[in-house]
C-alpha cells in the first residue's frame, strides 16, 4: 500500500506519541506517508503533535505529521482511522469513579457503574464518527481503542457500515507474562483464550504442543507473576481452573477493591488527571524552550510511572503513583502495549500470511452461546483477506452466566445510548452483573446526570 494516510481521532491523548512512533516504525509495511491527529482539544493535540515531531526528527523520518482542525479533513482519504476518544475528558472519568464509590461500588472507568456511564456518554459519539468514516473513507478500517472497547465496537458495527475492529492490549500482555513465567519465547506458547473485552479467561496453555497449564496453575510464583498487582487469591484461580484477565478483579473481589479505594482516599482517574495536567505543562515548557530531549525524558518518565502504578491503588490501598512502582524501560520499544497491538493489527491487515491476534470482532460462531453478530474478544487469523475468529466452542460452565449476562447488558446499554431512554439505561444496570439491582440504578443515573461532565440527557 503506497501513500497511506493514518488518522488518530483523539489525538490529544497522552499515548498519541507511542502511536506516532509505532506508525513511523512500521512505515514501510504500512506505506504511511502522512499521519493526522484530530481532537476536540486542539491545544493537547498540538502538544502531542510537537512531541511526535521530536520523535520523527530523531529517526530521520520524512513522514508528514499534522493536526487537523476539521474531523472531515482528518478522515477523508485515510486507510486506517484509529479512534481513542474520551467523551467528557478525564474529569468525567474522575467524577464517574467518585460517584461509584459514593454509592458502594468500585470506581473504575470501564467496569461497574463507571463503565455504564462511559458507555452511555460515548456510544452515540463513536457511532457518529463511524458513520463519517463510512461516508468519507468507505474502504478504511476503523481501529477502535475507545472504551468500553467491546461494547463500542459492537455499537459501531451494528449502527454503521464501517469496517471496525476493537483492540485492547490486556490479553496480549497476559500471554506475554505467561511466556515469561515459562521462560519461553512467546511464539512457542499458545494460549486458548475465550470471553469478552475486560472479561476474558485462558483455558489452556501449550508450550511447543505440550499442555503446560498445570505448570502455571500449580505454582504460586508463576501465578503471581501474571499480574502487575496482587489481584487474585490463588485458590480462586485454581478453583476456576481458568486464568482470568486482570479486570475480573472488579467482579471477583468487588468489596476488596472498594475498601482499598476508600482507604486511599482517591480514585485513579483523579490521580491521572493531576498527572496529565502536570505532564502537558512540563512538555509545553520544554518544547517552548527548545529542549526537545528534555520533553522526551519527561514523557518517558510519565509513561513508566503510570504503567508501573497500574491497579496498585485498587489492589493495595496505596497511592496511585508510588515512585517505587515506576518501570525502568523504554516504553516505545516494549514487546506489548497500547501502540503495539494497533500496529500488529494494521500490518496484519496488509499481509498475505495471517497473524493470530486477539481482537474484538463479530462472533460469527466463535463462541457457541453468543449471538452470531454480537462482538466478542477472540483470537483471530488476520490478513489482507479478512478476519477469521477461531472456533472456541462452548463457554466454560464457571463463566457462562457472567458472559451471557454481560452481553445482555451491552445490548441494552447500546439501545439506551442510541435512544436516550432513561428506562433502558436503568434496565441495562439491572442486567449488568457488576450492579444487578433496580433501586440503586435510579440513584446512580441521577448522580451521573447532575455531576458527571458530558453525561447525556436521558428522558
Amino acid at each position: 500500500m503506497g501513500n497511506c494516510k493514518v488518522t488518530l481521532i483523539g489525538g490529544g491523548g497522552v499515548r498519541t506519541p507511542l502511536v506516532i512512533f509505532g506508525v513511523n516504525e512500521s512505515r514501510r509495511i504500512l506505506g504511511a506517508e502522512e499521519m493526522v491527529l484530530y481532537d476536540l482539544d486542539p491545544r493537547r493535540a498540538r502538544t502531542m503533535c510537537e512531541l511526535g515531531r521530536v520523535l520523527l526528527a530523531k529517526s530521520g523520518s520524512s513522514m508528514k505529521l499534522r493536526v487537523a482542525d476539521d474531523v472531515q479533513d482528518a478522515i477523508q482519504g485515510a486507510a486506517f482511522v484509529l479512534t481513542a476518544i474520551r467523551a467528557g475528558g478525564i474529569q468525567a472519568r474522575a467524577a464517574d469513579e467518585r460517584i461509584s464509590i459514593h454509592n458502594g461500588y468500585p470506581g473504575q472507568e470501564t467496569t461497574g457503574p463507571g463503565g455504564v456511564a462511559m458507555a452511555l456518554r460515548t456510544t452515540a459519539v463513536a457511532i457518529e464518527y463511524a458513520r463519517l468514516i463510512e461516508r468519507l473513507s468507505p474502504n478504511a478500517w476503523m481501529i477502535n481503542f475507545t472504551n468500553p472497547a467491546g461494547l463500542i465496537t459492537q455499537a459501531v458495527s451494528h449502527h454503521s457500515g464501517v469496517r471496525a475492529i476493537g483492540i485492547c492490549d490486556t490479553p496480549t500482555e497476559l500471554f506475554h507474562r505467561i511466556a515469561q513465567a515459562l521462560n519461553a519465547p512467546p511464539a512457542e506458547v499458545h494460549c486458548d483464550y475465550i470471553g469478552l473485552n475486560h472479561l476474558g479467561w485462558i483455558r489452556r496453555i501449550t508450550l511447543r504442543g505440550e499442555d503446560v497449564t498445570a505448570r502455571i496453575l500449580d505454582s504460586d510464583r508463576n501465578l503471581r507473576s501474571l499480574y502487575q498487582a496482587d489481584l487474585f487469591d490463588l485458590e480462586l484461580v485454581r478453583s476456576l481452573k481458568l486464568i482470568p484477565s486482570e479486570y475480573l478483579f472488579f467482579y471477583y473481589s468487588r468489596r476488596r477493591a472498594l475498601a482499598n479505594q476508600r482507604a486511599a482516599g482517591a480514585t485513579r482517574g483523579e490521580e491521572v488527571g493531576k498527572l496529565n495536567e502536570e505532564l502537558f505543562g512540563r512538555i509545553e515548557a520544554a518544547i517552548g524552550a527548545g529542549q526537545a530531549e528534555e520533553a522526551l525524558t519527561i514523557y518517558t518518565h510519565y509513561l513508566n510511572q503510570r504503567s508501573g502504578s497500574y491497579m496498585q491503588l485498587e489492589a493495595h490501598a496505596g497511592t496511585a503513583f508510588d515512585p517505587s512502582h515506576a518501570l525502568k524501560e523504554d516504553p516505545f520499544r516494549v514487546a506489548t502495549g497500547y501502540h503495539r497491538i494497533a500496529l500488529d493489527v494494521m500490518t496484519a491487515l496488509l499481509s498475505d500470511a495471517p497473524r493470530r491476534i486477539v481482537v474484538n470482532v463479530r462472533n460469527h460462531g466463535a463462541i457457541d452461546e453468543v449471538d452470531f453478530e454480537d462482538v466478542v474478544e477472540a483470537p483471530c487469523a488476520i490478513s489482507r483477506h479478512g478476519i477469521a475468529p477461531e472456533p472456541a466452542g462452548s463457554l466454560p460452565e464457571e463463566v457462562r452466566g457472567l458472559v451471557l449476562a454481560m452481553k445482555a447488558y451491552e445490548r441494552a446499554a447500546i439501545e439506551a445510548a442510541v435512544t436516550g431512554s432513561a428506562a433502558l439505561a436503568r434496565k441495562a444496570m439491572l442486567l449488568y452483573p457488576a450492579i444487578a439491582e433496580w433501586e440503586p440504578a435510579a440513584d446512580l443515573l441521577r448522580e451521573f446526570s447532575n455531576n458527571s461532565p458530558g453525561f447525556p440527557k436521558l428522558h
